[in-house]
């Protein structure tokens, strides 16, 4: 790939969606571009680039889905599902019946069921109401994450009672069976693809928290000011935001309070 080549495929992931490439991403651009050439028959880079500067809204969805870098898994980082668990549990406590979570950057679907894994267990028999809405950009994961089939593998981190509780075993043995999340568990997800560099956002809040983990380390300060602000928004007073260990909210303005490290809450006291 030439450098002309790379740095314009930089530009149009930063302009698009507010992904910061640098120049060691250049081997995975390339990778990666390849597979959207051969899929529309196209010779070289350039042409692509002239599809993605002419296109009207697809194959740019299609280019920033192979682009981005989605790793997952299930119970990443779980001291943040102990902070969950033991927030809303207080607030179940307090007699609160009905609970909105959003999951940010839900990638093929690991956190997202992880979330619903948590809250299955925590409001069992309870008859409680709660909705999560999981969001990416990649139109890609969020069918997988819609599908909701892991490996064997995959799922060793879930509890076997829970495993057996919640998914339904679809075929083989052991690392290599497949087994898919149940109806139920299903029922309390809806999926949306949303562009977290483009706030405002359309959904309405507030949501009891906000889990927003490993995507702001690929956008800039600005771009990450913007969607820290936006959170803080819908987030509802009380209500808890989580982001990766890696990442922290110092250096920008924010209302949210620490409470341990890569956790954040909005102040006031829930309703």
């Amino acid at each position: 790939m030439r450098a002309t080549d790379f740095r314009a495929f930089c530009d149009l992931a930063y302009q698009q969606a507010g992904i910061r490439l640098g120049e060691e991403k250049q081997a995975l651009v390339s990778a990666r571009v390849g597979k959207r050439l051969r899929a529309l028959n196209l010779q070289t880079e350039t042409q692509y680039l002239e599809v993605l500067r002419t296109d009207d809204g697809g194959e740019l969805i299609e280019f920033l889905d192979v682009i981005s870098t989605n790793f997952t898994s299930f119970f990443r980082e779980p001291a943040h599902f102990d902070a969950l668990a033991a927030d809303l549990g207080k607030r179940l406590a307090g007699g609160q019946q009905s609970f909105k979570l959003w999951c940010a950057a839900a990638s093929s679907g690991e956190e997202p069921y992880t979330i619903a894994l948590v809250l299955d267990e925590l409001f069992a028999g309870q008859g409680v109401d709660w909705r999560v809405l999981c969001t990416d950009i990649s139109t890609r994961v969020l069918g997988m994450a819609k599908r909701g089939q892991y490996r064997g593998q995959q799922l060793k981190s879930v509890r076997r009672d829970a495993l057996a509780r919640s998914f339904i075993k679809r075929s083989g043995e052991g690392d290599e069976a497949i087994y898919e999340a149940g109806a139920e568990l299903k029922s309390h997800l809806t999926f949306s693809r949303l562009n977290l560099a483009r706030p405002p956002f359309p959904m309405r809040g507030p949501f009891d928290a906000v889990l927003c983990r490993n995507v702001m380390i690929y956008f800039d300060a600005p771009i990450r000011q913007a969607l820290v602000t936006e959170m803080e928004r819908l987030v509802r007073p009380g209500g808890l935001v989580f982001v990766g260990h890696a990442e922290t909210l110092s250096g920008l303005q924010t209302g949210l309070q620490v409470v341990s490290p890569s956790v954040y809450r909005k102040p006031g006291a829930p309703p």
